[in-house]
């Protein structure tokens, strides 16, 4: 195998045994594999669209559903996986013989193996199929940032909203990597493009879940547990959530919140259930610990999982584009409601959880919210009592080296503010930073999904502040990423304009020297160093 999709890929520069997230080999290979069979329908559908041919939902779903299925800590399940790809084949033969012309098509396009040939096509469809390094460092880049949009779309479908434009980019964009007579320089634009999209997509998102569950307001979410037996949500789906919610009133069973769904709790929808309890651990990676402690069923409802332990896999349940081999998977296509039925009987039978911290965190800063108190923070920049905004979301991991990101914050000056979204907020967000005249020094705007929160919000100071280019605002971006998500919102960023951001604990593995400099050089991308040189750097020597 060989895999370097996200931040803590081996040794920084591929995982080639085991991943390091706990996938193995022969599912490193499938999933390879369904990003190629993706890509060739994708040929079939941007030929279907060049001989305006209409593109059915169903295909454009299929298509952002691979995807996400092969974004990190999704789905370790084998065989639903070879299942997807056989789909994927049978999907694309039928529509390539409503083609009138096929003459300009990708090689790839015409393939269509059966099972027994899936491993072998697998091995010579990987990453390393691609020679040149920094082709294949662009191909790698696009197609990442294509996973983290195929993630917002995917979200946007389960609440019945599609953008076909965005749908059309992404399949025309995926055919691209597999041209061989694009240039780095075409990779290059492509690259951008994608970020384009990216803003699109991430606006499609926003608009879905604001207009089903309203816009986030500022919410305190309590930290503790009660007496009840519980389930805990992990991910991002709201939509699964809200089924959930639904089929648990009056049950006796209380419903918990983890990592990335903790800002659920922002939306007003999901306040009219006072079974809706509160927010369990941390972040993604503490999983193991904190599942064996919770007691009851945990749902998986998107990445991030951990290989359970035996402890508590009879417990963990995944749904949608999650699977783990012995975990029970519950199924159903948008529109639908799923049945959670098997789910809540279990909970019934488990003791409370265990009570791991008290106390309540302050989050709910989206950009609707954010702009209510425009005036209140455009004066406290103008007085000088907020001197910075720093750009502090992502994604959180369990390196030691990103320690980092909680000294920094520990030490940031006291007259800045912390901007984020992700699960990167763990690293902070129960220190105890304070306010700076009632605005708090944590703006919490919700999950990596709602980075769009942050990129309106800074469009919004540079009207406000009259400035013709947005870096000219007074915001610092020193982001942490982990997973494919994170690659669509920095490239959504470059294409926004923004420059000199920092990337970190590590630069992506997937960047050559080459495609790397153009970035530094170009927009001005770099790393992290020491918590002492970048305050040095973002604030001075006296910050």
């Amino acid at each position: 195998m060989f895999c370097y999709q996200c931040q803590e890929t081996a040794g920084c520069t591929g995982c080639t045994i085991s991943g390091v997230c706990g996938k193995k080999p022969e599912v490193a290979a499938m999933q390879d594999l369904l990003v190629f069979v993706t890509k060739a329908l994708s040929c079939v559908t941007t030929k279907m669209r060049q001989e305006g041919l209409p593109v059915a939902k169903e295909v454009n779903h299929q298509i952002t559903r691979n995807l996400f299925t092969t974004i990190t800590n999704a789905n370790f399940d084998l065989e639903s996986i070879r299942q997807m790809v056989s789909d994927t084949l049978e999907m694309k033969e039928s529509l390539l013989a409503s083609l009138e012309n096929t003459d300009g098509l990708c090689e790839a396009a015409f393939w269509n193996g059966s099972p027994e040939t899936f491993e072998a096509k697998a091995a010579e469809v990987g990453v390393l199929s691609t020679k040149d390094e920094d082709i294949r460092s662009l191909r790698e880049l696009i197609t990442y940032g294509l996973k983290g949009l195929s993630a917002y779309s995917k979200h946007a479908n389960a609440l019945l909203q599609d953008n076909e434009e965005v749908d059309a980019f992404l399949q025309r964009a995926l055919s691209q990597t597999l041209d061989d007579s694009l240039t780095v320089d075409d990779l290059v634009a492509l690259t951008l493009e994608t970020g384009k999209y990216g803003v699109e997509g991430m606006a499609l998102l926003d608009s879905a879940n604001t207009g089903a569950y309203g816009n986030p307001e500022i919410t305190q979410v309590e930290l503790g547990v009660r007496n009840n037996p519980g389930i805990l949500v992990s991910g991002h789906d709201l939509r699964d959530l809200e089924m959930l919610l639904e089929q648990t009133k009056g049950t006796g069973i209380d419903v918990y919140t983890h990592s990335e769904m903790l800002p659920a709790h922002y939306y007003p929808a999901f306040k009219k259930y006072p079974h809706f309890a509160g927010n369990y651990g941390n972040a993604w990676w503490k999983q193991r610990e904190e599942f064996e402690k919770f007691n009851g069923p945990i749902l998986m409802t998107t990445n991030c999982i951990v290989p359970p332990a035996e402890i508590y896999k009879d417990r963990l349940w995944t749904t949608g584009l999650t699977g783990y081999p012995g975990c029970r998977h519950i199924d159903g296509a948008y529109g639908e409601t799923k049945d959670f039925s098997a789910l809540i009987e279990q909970a019934k039978n488990c003791p409370a959880p265990t009570e791991l911290e008290t106390g309540t965190i302050t989050g709910g800063f989206a950009h609707n919210q954010v702009f209510a108190l425009a005036d209140q923070i455009v004066e406290a920049v103008k007085s000088g009592a907020i001197r910075k905004f720093v750009v502090m979301a992502g994604c959180d991991g369990r390196q030691k080296s990103r320690n980092y990101y909680t000294e920094f914050a520990e030490r940031l000056p006291k007259d800045t503010v912390i901007l984020t979204a992700g699960c990167a907020k763990y690293k902070y967000n129960k220190l105890n930073l304070g306010d700076i005249n009632g605005i708090p020094r944590v703006l919490d705007a919700g999950q990596c999904n709602d980075s769009y929160s942050l990129a309106l919000i800074a469009l919004k100071l540079k009207e406000v502040f009259g400035l013709d280019d947005i870096n000219g605002l007074p915001i610092v971006y020193n982001i942490s990423w982990y997973e494919q998500k994170a690659v669509i919102v920095l490239l959504a960023l470059l294409y926004l304009g923004v420059k000199n951001i920092h990337l970190g604990p590590t630069l992506p593995a997937f960047l050559s020297p080459n495609v790397a400099k153009v970035l530094i050089e170009n927009f001005g991308i770099s790393g992290i160093r020491t918590v002492d040189q970048d305050l040095q750097l973002f604030f001075g020597e006296n910050a």
